[in-house]
């Protein structure tokens, strides 16, 4: 056993190395071109600051292209910015306080 041996038993293949299809010839390429930690759409504070400081601030939407992140828009505030992201309309809850 050498300095730089993996751990485990040499008749099993090494957990350390993503597994690709070997079937589809764009398999890594398309591995590659998934966004950071499958965030496809986020928001951001248009001033300093923290996601979670001064929710009443104008945020700005994010949207992951293939390759990077490109502006969507703003939103008002930061209950809209989360509703964007989770997919839910915002306009769901505009009816519901018209008492």
């Amino acid at each position: 056993m050498g300095k730089h041996s993996r751990p485990g038993p040499p008749n099993q293949p090494s957990r350390a190395v993503p597994r690709v299809d070997t079937g589809d010839p764009l398999a890594a390429y398309n591995k590659r071109r998934r966004p950071p930690l499958d965030v496809h759409r986020r928001h951001r504070p248009l001033h300093d600051g923290g996601g979670h400081l001064r929710p009443d601030e104008p945020r700005a939407l994010e949207e992951w292209n293939g390759f990077a992140y490109e502006p969507a828009g703003t939103a008002a505030n930061l209950a809209e910015a989360q509703r964007w992201v989770n997919g839910q309309a915002a306009s769901a809850d505009n009816g519901e306080s018209a008492a």
